[in-house]
């Protein structure tokens, strides 16, 4: 039998505090989980488990696998362990992978298409089953390097939000591990020693934006031990009058002002699709756009 370690105590302790700050979780929610087969994944939906037991607040939970069809997966593992924990679950089969391998030619990034494909599945799948919330297993590392993403590559001072309902009401995302360092999830999924499923279209691409921007952090960890920290203190510690966004604080009058959410803002498709296409040519046009630069 597993032993309660550190690491799930500091874990459950900053899940905890994330659901409170966002309001993630409310009595008679039913969770959908996005299982994938990865450590964080898994870790959220172990942890969820755990929070629902000891919650003041009655809510369900129930596990999604897309099986994509990749090559060689197996089929079984999720199944499996799903069934010996005793959690309701649904495999959706959808060949998405051979349609990301045909549309994005080789050398090309795979993560926007794979995205919008699984993601858009996903979605239809909480409204048929009924689901209040939907679970997504990103972490602070996942928030932080959106958040530099955003900011050296598009100009914009913009993470990825811990909860997000989209503009039709139909779907409101949550992200439960937001405050979870991913050494932490990793370390707790070695304890646990989750059956982990590699992904073959996004882990054989080393030379992501996204895996840039980690490993920058990962440098600057070495001057700054809490960068990490430091930098998700500050998404949360925002001083407009030391900005220079005129929609968010009024220079004439030095007050601030309430800036309006840009249209489409609960575009959960177009959220994803930003997070997940890191690639040089994703980036590039509203980079010239920004710097006046005509091609």
């Amino acid at each position: 039998m597993f032993v309660e370690t550190k690491t799930k105590t500091r874990l459950l302790k900053k899940m905890g505090r994330a659901i409170a700050d966002f309001s993630m979780i409310e009595d008679g929610d039913r969770v959908m989980i996005c299982l994938s087969g990865g450590k964080d994944s898994y870790t959220l939906l172990d942890l969820l488990l755990d929070v629902r037991r000891r919650a003041p607040v009655k809510f369900d939970i129930f596990a999604v696998n897309l099986d994509q069809k990749q090559p060689d997966f197996p089929e079984e593992v999720l199944p499996d362990y799903l069934s010996e924990i005793g959690v309701r679950y649904r495999i959706v089969e959808e060949d998405t992978y051979s349609i990301v391998k045909a549309h994005i030619p080789e050398g090309q990034t795979f993560c926007s298409l794979c995205s919008r494909l699984r993601r858009g599945i996903l979605y239809n799948i909480a409204v048929e089953e009924g689901a209040t919330k939907i679970a997504l297993g990103h972490h602070a590392d996942d928030i932080i390097a959106t958040f530099l993403l955003n900011l050296l590559y598009v100009g914009q001072l913009k993470a990825m939000p811990p909860i997000l309902r989209s503009d039709d009401g139909r779907n409101t995302i949550i992200r439960p591990l937001a405050y979870c360092q991913e050494k932490e999830i990793a370390r707790y999924a070695t304890e646990k020693q989750f059956p982990i499923i590699p992904c073959n279209l996004c882990g054989s691409q080393p030379n992501l934006k996204r895996a840039r921007v980690k490993r920058l952090v990962n440098e600057l960890e070495k001057e700054i031990p809490f960068v990490r920290q430091t930098v998700l203190t500050a998404l949360s510690n925002v001083t407009g009058s030391h900005l220079l966004d005129t929609e968010l604080y009024d220079f004439r009058r030095f007050e601030p002002v309430i800036k309006a959410i840009p249209p489409g803002h609960g575009s959960i498709q177009k959220e994803l699709d930003e997070l997940f296409d890191h690639s040089e040519p994703a980036f590039a046009p509203k980079m010239t756009e920004l710097v006046g630069i005509n091609r």
